[in-house]
């Protein structure tokens, strides 16, 4: 089994890939500064001194990466947003399935199509796989994209200093896989994710899913969820017929391995509340962002 190497030069170098990590690195720190002061409503101004850009800069770099102003970014991320969407949305998990199926609006969960790997190799930690990995840039800093013959076995993401860590916590998932280094062979799947020009439904998206039955019933669910739509943990549960399993749907996202692609991040605590991400609050945030801006939610 091949141990993480980083090569620092790679993510240092100039370069398209390594300006996308900036553009998030900004963005993060802008992120975070927005939902600390939302309720002030803070000016560019101050976004743009946390995120050490100039205004003009931030307003150009929010339109580039998102689509939208960093007011209507601010906007699309505060509590308020998110209990609207949870109001107008997500009550009923079958009123937000329904509300996309049609238009032109739709960006439809990455065209993908999936399936579970046996209840032997989830019970075997993924013995007699061979995992290959790569680290690339995305929107989202630093993705680790993780594939088996078959499909995307694993997305997940890491800021500066953390890919070491954040690879650890991927290979515990499948703990007795042979993970083999292969950014290039990985890097068109990167593409695949993030470029939207790629999502096409006549070339599928294929992901591959280990976990229990009552997990990949939890990511199936979260699967059907349309782009700039949110819902509760407890209209999963009522979705998958266990109205009682709330805690358990959290848990289950939780440990979702194929982070945004299977998009837990559109999933919020009771109330609407933007609950924990396993890859961090902010970044769940800008997830939401981005999505509002792919599907013109101005």
């Amino acid at each position: 089994m091949m141990t993480l190497a980083i090569n620092d030069q790679r993510l240092t170098k100039p370069g398209p890939q390594n300006a996308a990590l900036r553009d998030y690195d900004s963005v993060r720190r802008a992120i975070a500064f927005i939902s600390e002061h939302w309720r002030a409503q803070p000016t560019i101004e101050a976004m743009a001194e946390a995120a050490s850009v100039t205004p003009d800069e931030l307003h150009h770099l929010f339109r580039r990466w998102a689509g939208l102003t960093p007011k209507a970014f601010m906007q699309a991320l505060t509590l308020d947003h998110a209990k609207g969407l949870l109001r107008d949305s997500a009550s009923v998990l079958d009123a937000a399935l329904d509300s996309g199926l049609s238009g032109p609006g739709r960006l439809h969960d990455l065209f993908v199509t999936h399936e579970a790997m046996s209840p032997g190799e989830w019970k075997n930690g993924g013995a007699g796989m061979t995992l290959r990995y790569g680290f690339h840039p995305s929107p989202f800093g630093t993705a680790i994209v993780i594939a088996s013959g078959r499909g995307l076995a694993g997305l997940a993401f890491a800021d500066p200093g953390e890919e070491q860590a954040s690879f650890a916590d991927m290979k515990r998932r499948w703990p007795n896989a042979t993970y083999v280094e292969d950014r290039d062979g990985t890097a068109g799947l990167a593409q695949r994710i993030f470029d939207t020009k790629m999502w096409r439904a006549d070339q599928p998206l294929r992901v591959v899913l280990i976990g229990t039955d009552f997990e990949v019933r939890v990511w199936e669910t979260l699967l059907k969820i349309p782009m700039g739509r949110a819902v509760c943990y407890s209209d999963i549960a009522n979705k998958i017929k266990n109205p009682k399993a709330s805690r358990a749907v959290g848990a289950a996202i939780g440990r979702n391995p194929v982070s945004f692609v299977v998009p837990c991040h559109r999933a919020l605590g009771k109330g609407g509340a933007l609950t924990g991400y396993h890859w961090g609050i902010t970044r769940k945030q800008a997830m939401l962002g981005w999505e509002a801006g792919q599907v013109g939610l101005h």
